[in-house]
């Protein structure tokens, strides 16, 4: 308490997707001698998931005190926040900038400016902090410097002189980059005397502590004994602990306006921190919170059901201690006649999706199918009312329905032109609207497209970087709804609808998406003594067939010679009892069946 803020830095470091953000923070914490250096050494020390370290993404955001002593001899405390770098959790890179004075706009040598590193840097400019241009992974074989200085320049229009040529796997130019932070970033502004405003930029759960939140002071000062008060939700707690994060938590004796750190306060479940919210004193709280608080609303829906049924309970568990480190999973209770009990689920995105798939498989040990993930649509109905929804079993008859709205996305893609004509039909195909086309320089272009979200989740990511060879870089963010031509596909197996696998599509993919599925189904459902057919419906007709042929016992084999009569009467007699083993035949559906369905998507791909 009472240190100089004058020798503070906060700073987070944002850039597209694999371009070195957590081997940059890495170096960082290496070099100030964070870690030991006799214990075993991990790469991306401030990712704690497998998933995160397996699939190369940062998915909860992290932070760290560096200290550091810098060329004018004084000592500074350097506050990192890590951000995640997919689009999915904008909103988590949104606050963590929130928390900081400046920013490290990290670019890729090899790749340039790409629509992610757009996008962070103007959510950055927004929030008016200093950006200091770094150019990494200078050492590899394909790195263009010039190229990237040229972008800096020209797409981002920052000072290319300012730029810091690093590479964070080698360590080659860190310490100048050390200086460059203590040199353009500001200190932070605040009055210590006046009443505490500090912002929640995360949180996380601890089992014996409850939640532990992170938090940046901007006003005030906060101690051991405090009564706190959140502005959203008007509760009181009593801070138990405040410290610092250096790889671990450091107890202090408060934080005052400037530090970045964390508390505990006693607080049971995560769901009760909302982040972005402002905490302030109960006694003496402030007249305003921090700008740019809001409710974090899923896009994504699909429901979860066990493989085993008997698993019901384990499933909810889990569910329910990833909510704990997980505050944007949405759910509640489902049921389907054809795979039992479950639990609706609403996500950020698909990359959201896959990662609570692969937590929940891996983290408890569960085998879980996920329905096909679907939008939140808006349906005007004929007397006026209007309702959304998500789930397809919800949809209403369609003749109450007045007409229905879907959401819509604005698309940034950029891509060297070589690959512009490809994207676009890609773009059109999915029902995309150009709305912009501007030329970044000779080589690169950058695409803007409106179009459904609801296309976006089949496929579009594979697809975009198949057709440019991994070279489109793509970024969105929704915009709004518009009126659709929606549809309920139901697929029918042996007449009976089966709920898990009806889907809201928009009327022209209807045909496609119903072949896809009933082609599918052909190959996983076993053959029985009678023909199964598989029908794709739009209410009353059909619009996809498939038939699974029944198994054939040749009954008139014993038959040699004599009348046709004979044969005929044991044909006869075999057609009878298939059809009456038809009506009372149940068809059983394989679990994965329903897993080979929900991976397959459009019958165009």
């Amino acid at each position: 308490m009472g240190k100089d803020s004058h020798y503070t830095r906060n700073f987070c470091i944002i850039a597209h997707i694999d371009h070195g953000k957590s081997t940059l923070a890495d170096r960082f914490i290496d070099m100030a001698k964070l870690v030991s250096s006799r214990g075993p050494v991990q790469q991306q020390m401030l990712d704690n998931m497998d998933i995160e370290r397996e699939r190369g993404i940062t998915i909860k955001s992290q932070a760290v005190t560096i200290p550091y002593v810098a060329a004018d001899g004084h000592s500074y405390e350097l506050n990192l926040v890590d951000t995640p770098g997919h689009v999915d959790f904008s909103y988590e890179v949104s606050r963590a900038i929130g928390s900081c004075e400046g920013a490290l706009l990290l670019i890729d040598a090899s790749q340039g400016v790409e629509a992610q590193t757009l996008a962070n840097m103007y959510m950055a400019m927004e929030l008016n902090l200093e950006i200091i241009p770094v150019i990494n992974k200078i050492d590899l074989p394909s790195a263009d410097i010039d190229a990237c200085l040229h972008q800096i320049d020209h797409d981002l229009g920052l000072d290319p002189d300012l730029a810091c040529l690093v590479s964070a796997k080698s360590g080659l130019g860190v310490d100048k980059l050390f200086e460059a932070i203590v040199e353009l970033i500001p200190p932070p502004r605040g009055d210590v005397n006046a009443p505490l405003r500090a912002l929640i930029f995360d949180s996380h759960y601890d089992p014996y502590r409850g939640v532990i939140i992170h938090f940046r002071v901007f006003d005030g000062s906060v101690k051991k004994g405090d009564s706190i008060q959140l502005y959203s939700t008007k509760a009181v707690h009593t801070v138990e602990e405040v410290g610092i994060f250096k790889m671990g938590l450091v107890v202090t004796d408060g934080l005052s306006a400037g530090d970045v750190g964390y508390f505990i306060a006693g607080i049971k479940t995560i769901r009760d921190i909302r982040v972005g919210d402002t905490v302030t004193l109960a006694d003496n709280p402030c007249t305003s919170p921090l700008p740019g608080f809001k409710e974090v609303k899923p896009v994504v829906f699909s429901s979860i059901y066990p493989v085993d049924s008997n698993d019901y309970e384990e499933l909810q568990e889990a569910i329910d201690r990833l909510k704990l480190n997980d505050a944007s999973l949405v759910y509640e209770k489902d049921s389907s006649a054809a795979l039992g009990f479950g639990f609706r689920c609403g996500f950020l995105g698909m990359l959201h999706l896959e990662v609570v798939q692969e937590r929940i498989e891996r983290e408890f040990n569960l085998s879980i199918v996920f329905t096909s993930p679907s939008v939140q649509y808006i349906v005007h109905m004929k007397d006026s009312s209007v309702i959304s929804l998500d789930n397809p079993l919800e949809y209403p008859e369609p003749m109450k329905v007045d007409y229905a709205e879907e959401p819509y996305i604005r698309a940034e893609i950029i891509t060297p032109t070589t690959y512009v004509g490809n994207i676009m039909s890609l773009c059109m195909e999915k029902r995309g609207i150009q709305s912009a086309m501007n030329y970044l320089d000779e080589k690169r272009v950058e695409l803007v497209y409106e179009m459904p979200l609801a296309e976006v989740l089949f496929e579009f990511y594979d697809r975009l970087k198949s057709v440019s060879r991994g070279y489109a870089s793509f970024d969105y963010h929704v915009i709004g709804y518009r009126k659709t031509d929606l549809v309920r596909l139901d697929i029918l197996v042996n007449g009976e609808p089966v709920d898990a696998l009806s889907q809201l599509v928009f009327k022209d993919n209807a045909t496609y998406r119903a072949r896809a599925v009933c082609e599918r189904l052909k190959d996983e459902i076993p053959r029985q003594m009678f023909r199964i057919p598989i029908q794709g419906a739009i209410g009353g007709s059909i619009i996809a067939r498939e038939t699974i042929n029944a198994y054939r016992k040749d009954v008139t084999a014993k038959c040699y010679g004599g009348d046709i009569g004979r044969k005929r009467k044991l044909l006869e007699k075999q057609k009878e009892g298939k059809k009456r083993m038809k009506m009372v035949g149940n068809v059983e559906i394989p679990q994965q069946a329903f897993l080979a369905v929900l991976k397959t998507t459009d019958s165009k791909n």
